[in-house]
Order: C-alpha cells, then structure tokens, then sequence
C-alpha cells in the first residue's frame, strides 16, 4: 500500500514508520511543531510540512494513496489546559478536513489514532470499546469530538473507517514533557522529579512499538466503523515509575519533589484488549519493566537527540509548568 501518515514526525508516528515502511510506501505530513522533528523518521522518508486543518495541502499529500493513518495530535494534557484552541483545530478541524479529503478522493482505508483519555477515568476494572466517552480535560475532549466525527462520517458515507485508542505509551523518541523522559533527563542532570500531587495515579503502560503493531493490525484487518482498545500489559503508580528510574538511573531519591496536581487529573486508566486480540489476534510483546529499562537506556545512549530540546523552547515551558529552572 500506499499510505499518509498525518503527524509522523512526532513520537507514535515515526516509530510506526519503522515498523511499516519496509512493507508500505509511507508519506508523512507533519505540521513540524515543537514535537515533531525531521530527525525522527528513517532517512529517505518522504515527508510534507502541512497543517491538516490546510485542504490544499491534505489533498496534495493525499493524492493517489491507499490509506490514511492520523497520528497528528496535540498530545499534552498540561499545554491543553492552558490554551485549548491548538487541540481544536488539530483534533477536530483537521480530523473533519481529513475524513473530507478521505471521501472526495474515495481513499480505501483510514485509521484515527485515538488515546483511552477519550473514556475518562476507572477506580476497578477496565474499559472496553463499548464504554461511554467520559473526557476530562481540553485534549481528551477534541479528540473524542475527532473520535466521534469519524464515527460520523463512516454512519454517513460510509467511508471505510476505524478508530484504534491507546493507553500510556513510552519508548524512545518521546518529547520529554512526558513523564518518563522527563523524570530520565531531570534525573541524569540532578533537576528536581516533580510528581503531580500524591503519585498515586494510575497508568496502564504500553510499550510504543507494540503500539504501533495494533495500529497496523487494525489498518490491515479492522472492521469498518468499529474501535479497539490497545492496552498495555501492565499497570504502575506514577510515583512507582519515578522509583523505577531513579533507580535505572542511580539518581538521589530526594530529588522528588510532589508538586500541586494537574486540574481535573485522570486518577486511573485501564484498557481491555480483549476485542483486539480476539478477533485480530494482537497481544502486547513487551512488560514494562523490559520497555522501561529500554527506554531509559536510550536515553542514556542519545544525548544528541534530547540536548537541543532540553536547551531551546522546553526550558521556557519548563519553567512556567513547574515554577523553577532546569538546571
């Protein structure tokens, strides 16, 4: 096949295109915020800068493909609580611009990338695809509209359409305004490990790579109009995997530091993968502490992926979350 990915220069995104390109003919438009870096895809990847919320350039990227995966995404909570309007036009508007360009130009397949965010939170048990979308912040709630549209357009069109959602991933290449490469790199430079409020929220941690296995699992053989649910094998404490990397990392536990919570904080998420691995036989490969150790260690191995960031626009954002400077 050949297939658009939309926002494949980020995290997800580019890992999915290892994992795919050497089967499929990828092309990758990106819109190159903060998040998305050239650097990430292989070398000779065909890559288009563009907003998906752009028509002329989602239909020149989209022309002639098989298939659309939408990984684009505003992906952090914290930056939607403070300005909501990016998520919007990203998760929504660019969604709809999408699905429009997908049935004008009668593309065969089109996959959006979702999060379990969508559903809320869960004190037992796990949610399945059947459970009610209960978003709790500014970035869950425009994708669950994103989520809903696509629903939408394949109940009027349709269009050949599934959502795949995620729970926490982690792995390399993962900006580190996230909690894992930021508790890594603030750990190696003996920064404080900020924990948002006790650190006893719940995450049920998906390793990226098998990640991405689900997304193409569903793209070759999900059914149109339906969602899967792609759960990490294993649950942990927040606070826990901040243990986790000190350790991994050799750093001073009291370099923790609890700092007041986030506003409206999901306490737990949990995901069954039972539709997935029932009728497309997925199963994740990876436990967290093998994929954590892994990541950690790429970290440690790429200083020259993570040095520019930790020196440029971060450092700003930094320190207006959290109230004081990297060191």
């Amino acid at each position: 096949m050949k297939i658009l990915l939309t926002g494949a220069a980020g995290f997800i995104g580019s890992t999915y295109v290892r994992i795919a390109g050497s089967e499929h003919e990828i092309v990758v438009l990106d819109k190159l915020t903060y998040a998305g870096r050239p650097e990430n895809l292989p070398e000779g990847t065909k890559l288009i800068e563009g907003a998906i919320e752009d028509p002329k350039i989602v239909r020149e990227a989209m022309e002639g493909v098989d298939a659309v995966v939408n990984f684009a995404a505003e992906s952090h909570v914290d930056r939607s609580i403070d300005d909501q309007d990016a998520f919007a036009r990203t998760h929504v508007i660019g969604t709809g611009t999408l699905l429009d360009a997908v049935r004008e130009l009668g593309v065969e397949r089109y996959v959006q990338v979702s999060t379990d965010e969508v559903y809320g939170s869960i004190e037992s048990g796990s949610f399945t695809e059947t459970s009610p979308l209960d978003p709790s912040s500014p970035y869950s709630a425009t994708k669950a509209a994103g989520d809903l549209l696509v629903s939408a357009h394949f109940h009027t069109y349709g269009i050949n359409a599934s959502i795949v959602r995620g729970s926490n991933n982690y792995g390399p290449r993962q900006y580190p305004e996230k909690l894992i490469p930021l508790i890594t790199l603030n750990a190696l430079h003996g920064d404080p490990l900020p924990v948002y409020g006790d650190g006893r929220q719940v995450r049920n941690w998906l390793y990226v790579e098998d990640f991405c296995r689900g997304i193409h699992a569903v793209l070759q053989s999900g059914k149109a109009g339906e969602a899967y649910n792609v759960g990490g094998p294993d649950e942990c404490e927040n606070i826990e995997v901040v243990k986790r990397v000190i350790e991994l990392t050799g750093a001073d536990p009291s370099l923790i530091e609890y700092v007041q919570d986030r506003p409206g904080h999901d306490r737990r998420y949990s995901l069954s993968s039972d539709k997935l691995r029932e009728e497309i036989g997925w199963q994740a490969e990876v436990h967290f502490a093998e994929g954590l150790e892994k990541t950690v260690a790429w970290y440690l191995d790429n200083e020259d992926w993570w040095g520019p960031i930790r020196s440029g626009e971060y450092r700003e954002y930094y320190e207006k979350q959290y109230g004081k400077a990297l060191g």
